[in-house]
């Protein structure tokens, strides 16, 4: 996208095209503006023209520019922290409602697919999470616990069920998470702006919003270009945010990800690796993840910045620790390479924020955004439609806030990353 291979790699090769759109043009107006063309805009938009409403939805770049368009494609349930630290974290109410609601978010995301027939590689075979050594299964196991206390369709596996399904002896143990599966990213966001087009939902890219302000009790945002007077503002650049609401994008530290794809693996070796298609990731402070694309293609990504010195470093740790992983591969080429930026809260939990009367948003994914992003665009739009209130979300309302030292922690993590790679599984 935008002629840069390394930006959405894979994905932006094997995607169907996205919607033809145009750049704002001219004043505006509507009952609704969104701010950003990813999976929250873009659900938010769906959602709030299927009720009926007029929807503007503005991107800087092009749908699925950000995080949509560039992660691993796992849907997962939950979030990283431990179920049952999350009400201890936002109090036994909201801990409990984004529990619930998260760990539905897959089931919400695969219906939504089926419901407009979206093409975007869709595996419903559920995730596994990885144990490496002891304190990772003494992990997983936990994990499991707090689900299963909670009814949640997950299952600890043994290293010999997790040889079998995987391909490899490396882990202990895996988590399989049966609510959870895979996707093609920028596939499922290109459907949904489809979708939402179709819908009614005007969709204008090449659109950065550069200004907003109050105007007569009603919200102006403007591009350079032109503008949208609306009635509510729904804010959904999260990690790429920019321009009056950089201040989302501020509130989180950006974690470099990367991930390389090979070329399309043999019929012998895609019935001994991942054969049912999970998606995976391991325990390791330092993770991996690897999954199978629609053709048979292993896509392999970890924390790192495909950049300077970085590009050299995490492609040659990759090939050593796939032949550690997967010996059954052997020598093998890569033909995509691409990576992203990862937006942590100081909590690695969501965020709600309101910004003025009815201009509000959800942001800090995490690195779940597929399932989250989903969910919290059709919150938005329930709460546009006054289906529910503030008090019915499953997040307090909390103002934005700047992390210390945050630049300080971007750099430690990109140049961390390497030193780490330039180590690990070296011989």
């Amino acid at each position: 996208m935008l002629d840069n291979p390394r930006s959405h790699g894979l994905w932006a090769k094997t995607a169907p095209p996205a919607p033809e759109t145009l750049p704002l043009a001219g004043d505006r107006t509507a009952e609704i503006v969104i701010i950003g063309g990813g999976y929250t805009g873009l659900s938010a938009a769906l959602h709030l023209a299927e009720a009926g409403r007029s929807v503007i939805l503005l991107e800087a770049k092009e749908i699925g520019f950000g995080g949509a368009g560039r992660n691993v494609g796992l849907i997962n349930a939950g979030m990283w922290v431990m179920p049952d630290d999350l009400p201890g974290e936002l109090g036994a109410v909201h801990g409990e409602r984004l529990l619930d609601l998260l760990g539905n978010g897959p089931r919400t995301v695969m219906n939504i697919i089926e419901r407009h027939g979206i093409d975007c590689e869709l595996t419903q075979t559920g995730t596994l999470h990885c144990a490496v050594g002891d304190d990772g299964l003494k992990e997983i196991e936990e994990r499991a616990l707090q689900w299963q206390k909670r009814g949640a369709a997950v299952e600890l596996l043994d290293a010999a069920e997790t040889e079998r399904r995987i391909g490899t002896s490396a882990y202990r143990g895996a988590l399989l998470d049966r609510r959870a599966g895979t996707l093609q990213p920028l596939a499922y966001v290109r459907g949904l702006a489809h979708a939402a087009m179709k819908a009614g939902a005007v969709l204008q890219t090449s659109s950065p919003v550069i200004a907003w302000q109050e105007k007569q009790k009603r919200h102006l945002v403007s591009t350079g270009t032109g503008s949208v007077t609306a009635d509510w503002v729904l804010v959904a650049t999260d990690a790429y945010s920019s321009g009056p609401f950089d201040v989302v994008r501020r509130e989180q530290v950006h974690l470099p990800y990367f991930n390389l794809a090979t070329t399309p693996l043999s019929d012998n070796l895609r019935r001994s690796i991942l054969p049912e298609r999970e998606g995976c990731w391991d325990t390791k402070e330092i993770l991996s993840s690897f999954r199978m694309d629609a053709k048979g293609r292993l896509i392999f990504g970890s924390v790192g910045a495909l950049r300077g010195t970085g590009t050299a470093i995490h492609k040659s740790w990759a090939r050593r620790a796939l032949a550690r992983i997967f010996p059954q591969l052997q020598e093998i080429a890569f033909e995509a390479e691409w990576y992203g930026q990862i937006g942590m809260t100081d909590n690695a939990l969501p965020r709600f924020h309101k910004f003025a009367d009815r201009v509000v948003g959800f942001s800090g994914y995490n690195g779940r955004g597929i399932s989250p992003g989903t969910v919290f665009g059709k919150l938005l739009a329930e709460l546009v439609t006054a289906q529910i209130d503030e008090a019915s979300l499953p997040l307090p309302v909390t103002a934005p806030h700047e992390p210390p030292l945050r630049q300080l922690k971007e750099a430690y993590y990109e140049v961390g990353a390497q030193i780490a790679h330039f180590g690990s599984d070296r011989f």
